[in-house]
């Protein structure tokens, strides 16, 4: 596998993005012998503007210049894969409301953790198509409970298909970036995540180097196997949390993040995608502290870094940069983005894309 970490391709470069202002071409990270222009990933979507893991979100990241859209992949009782933050959907769907599968409603243990709800896989896609998506945080986000039932479940072949009609339409090569959700879980339920997804990725002629294809997850042993056993072609990314550590992993984030861990995680993939803090943590105060060194460490062990996940409001910006006392009111997020991208990663994950294509070009 040594021959697929030379370098972390993408694609060939892409034209130019939407006449929007402040939108650039889509950068290409194909060894063109300068500093390649940071990516911006449409995190669920444009989830600060729509609600998360619809066609409607993602085809307005796509549309505000994103370079890609980030689905995120569970899957159903009859083995399809569909696009929700989590296996349970009482959070992001009208489930709760709908009397004929009241009788659905359980607890598992959800990688060690008790969850009560609703689950995909103990529905069938048809089943699925039935229920309409929802806002995820209608506290924050009340201007996106506008949209409350009007989209459906979107499977990840349906982001393909949009991603292949809108590259058509906007005249550039949009990309996708899944994450496989509890890769661990739904193996002990029977359910792989892997197969389906290697599978529907060759289908539509996408596992293949220079194709606008990043796949990551939580869990190491999950990309190991996609790199060692499935042998994917596109890039591999690993995710972190600022605390704890893979499911099931006796190794915690912080130890990957090692110089020791991140020379093993070389081996099998070829980026990062930490939880920002991890690049820039905050103060007691909730203000924005010193970089740490991971963006340094992790270029020296041939990995690129996308820290997660960049939003508008407030209630997620660090103090210094909230305006008003509003939770839910829009603070200095471009400002944020900024300051993270003059830290050297490589990319970042938005829920407002239009912002962090300006912000790249402010840098």
């Amino acid at each position: 596998m040594a021959d697929r970490r030379q370098v972390l391709r993408i694609g060939a470069a892409a034209a130019a993005a939407p006449a929007l202002a402040g939108t650039v071409s889509a950068p290409a990270w194909a060894g063109s012998g300068r500093k390649a222009t940071p990516l911006v990933v449409g995190h669920r979507g444009a989830s600060g503007y729509r609600p998360e893991h619809t066609l409607a979100s993602y085809e307005l990241a796509a549309r505000m210049g994103a370079d890609y859209m980030e689905p995120d992949l569970v899957i159903t009782k009859d083995g399809v894969l569909v696009c929700r933050h989590e296996p349970e959907i009482g959070g992001t769907t009208d489930v709760a409301s709908r009397p004929e599968f009241a009788g659905r409603k359980r607890t598992v243990s959800l990688d060690g953790v008790s969850v009560t709800g609703w689950f995909t896989h103990d529905f069938t896609l048809a089943e699925l198509k039935t229920l309409r998506a929802t806002e995820r945080i209608p506290a924050i986000r009340q201007q996106n409970t506008l949209y409350d039932g009007r989209f459906e479940v979107p499977t990840f072949q349906e982001v393909l298909d949009l991603r292949k009609r809108l590259s058509k339409e906007l005249d550039r090569d949009l990309g996708v970036f899944p994450e496989t959700k509890h890769p661990t879980y739904f193996q002990r339920l029977g359910l792989p995540l892997e197969k389906p997804l290697v599978r529907t990725l060759r289908r539509n002629g996408l596992d293949r180097r220079g194709a606008k294809v990043f796949v990551q997850s939580f869990e190491a042993a999950n990309l190991r196997e996609l790199a060692d056993v499935h042998r994917v072609e596109v890039p591999l990314v690993f995710l972190t949390g600022a605390a704890g550590g893979p499911f099931g992993d006796p190794r915690s984030y912080a130890d990957y993040l090692t110089p020791v861990g991140l020379k093993e995680l070389n081996d099998f993939v070829d980026g990062l995608g930490p939880e920002k803090s991890q690049i820039i943590p905050r103060k007691a105060d909730g203000t924005l502290g010193t970089p740490t060194s991971l963006v340094r460490d992790a270029h020296r062990a041939g990995l690129k870094v996308m820290p997660y996940t960049f939003r508008a409001e407030n209630s997620f910006l660090p103090a210094e940069l909230r305006v008003g006392t509003d939770p839910s009111a829009y603070g200095k997020a471009i400002d944020e983005q900024i300051t993270f991208l003059r830290t050297g990663i490589d990319g970042l994950f938005t829920d407002n894309p239009d912002v962090g294509v300006l912000a790249r070009t402010l840098v």
